[in-house]
């Protein structure tokens, strides 16, 4: 096991405050971003947008997420968390409040897409998990990075109602408007999460590209980083479509938005659950089974008829497979490579996850408007559930030696 700094147990503030401060802001943001499906239906009807051009907003969204996360784990790494968070707020809030004036897809592409995916990034539980690995000793960040991902799931049960009662009250563009006000509530949070990682004792100092590198070339790294490209698709294709999908199949918005607010609280059950276990069962078993679990729980979703009762136990299971990946994944990547370079690589994992949201959303919108069905797009869900439980099971849960410090 890698050795942990001292800096690793001094963080700038109280610990119990950092992780409060940070547990709010990964709240306030997931919550602001799972309610964009919302969004779906009175958006493209005022806006004459077809379903694939919002979904490709979406989609271009996390893939502008993803590809900014790795360059804004590493700016926080070097320059301070606080600082980083702070300015992807003010990006992200941005992004919002273009998004409410954009009259046509090309500036919905642009805003809700582009701006507001960088502005995520920066200000992402990512990079709030970073600074918890700083902070947090080695054997309790499981625990803690669950809760962090917990915090983020309430968030989403959180704003989905307040979010469809914003629509429902004051119409979408005002609703949008609100959103962005409460982005800007990170600002002021992200005093707390000030400072920087420092060189781990025992480990190497390594440039950016240099230590990319070396990450790649240890294979259990390569596994979870194409395996955890699933975990994307599988939530941006539900959190994005099934509101529009359940319509489809009669029922109403609200039980839509609340489908993705069950998700989201059983998130927060799932999120804890999966922290506690990481530190106690071989992560990458973990892993395995959840998505196993979730290609089970599609594929029953789609046997049994749709109703509200199949829908919230969908949500249910759903919810608690949800976000439990990323606490394991975390930890596996801090196991690997230390908490020095872990907003970086543990952004190029996400960056993976984000290339699989980015698929999962647009592909989406595609499929739907060539056949009018979602259908092909779920079955493949299930095999891909399938296969990224298949590349786990070979990951060693030990850390990577070439990031260990030479002797002299």
């Amino acid at each position: 096991m890698l050795p942990m700094t001292s800096s690793t147990l001094r963080p700038a503030v109280p610990l119990l405050v950092l992780i409060i401060a940070g547990c709010i802001i990964a709240a306030i943001g997931n919550g602001v971003r799972t309610s964009f499906g919302l969004f779906t239906l009175p958006m493209t009807a005022d806006l004459g947008l077809s379903r694939e051009q919002w979904g490709m907003a979406m989609a271009i969204q996390n893939l502008a997420w993803g590809i900014a996360q790795p360059f804004a784990g590493a700016f926080a790494d070097r320059v301070g968390t606080g600082r980083t968070i702070a300015a992807g707020a003010a990006l992200y809030g941005l992004g919002i409040l273009g998004m409410a004036f954009s009259p046509n897809a090309g500036l919905i592409t642009l805003t809700a897409g582009i701006v507001t995916g960088v502005g995520i990034a920066v200000c992402s539980f990512s990079v709030v998990m970073a600074a918890f690995g700083r902070s947090v000793p080695m054997e309790k960040r499981s625990l803690i990075f669950g809760v962090a991902t917990a915090a983020s799931s309430f968030g989403q049960f959180a704003f989905a109602p307040i979010s469809q009662g914003f629509i429902n009250a004051f119409g979408w563009q005002s609703a949008l408007i609100y959103l962005a006000m409460a982005i800007l509530l990170i600002i002021p949070l992200s005093y707390a999460l000030r400072g920087r990682t420092e060189n781990t004792t025992g480990q190497a100092d390594l440039p950016f590209m240099q230590a990319l590198a070396k990450a790649w070339g240890y294979g259990s790294y390569r596994l979870l980083v194409i395996g955890f490209f699933v975990c994307g698709f599988h939530l941006a294709f539900i959190n994005v479509h099934m509101p529009a999908y359940l319509v489809q199949c009669g029922l109403s918005p609200e039980v839509g938005s609340w489908t993705i607010a069950v998700i989201g609280l059983f998130n927060i059950v799932g999120s804890l659950l999966a922290g506690y276990l990481g530190g106690r069962l071989p992560k990458q078993m973990l892993l395995a089974t959840i998505y196993f679990s979730r290609a089970v729980a599609i594929g029953l979703f789609l046997l049994i008829p749709v109703s509200e009762v199949t829908a919230y136990a969908f949500a249910a299971a759903m919810g608690l497979l949800w976000l439990s990946t990323v606490p394991l994944t975390a930890g596996l990547v801090s196991l690997f490579f230390g908490a020095r370079y872990m907003g970086m690589l543990y952004g190029v994992a996400f960056l993976s996850h984000q290339i699989g949201s980015f698929t999962g959303v647009w592909l989406g919108g595609f499929v739907f408007d060539q056949t009018g069905s979602y259908s092909i797009v779920w079955y493949l869900g299930i095999v891909l559930g399938l296969a990224s439980a298949a590349l786990h099971i070979p990951i060693n849960e030990r850390g990577a030696p070439s990031f260990a410090l030479k002797p002299a």
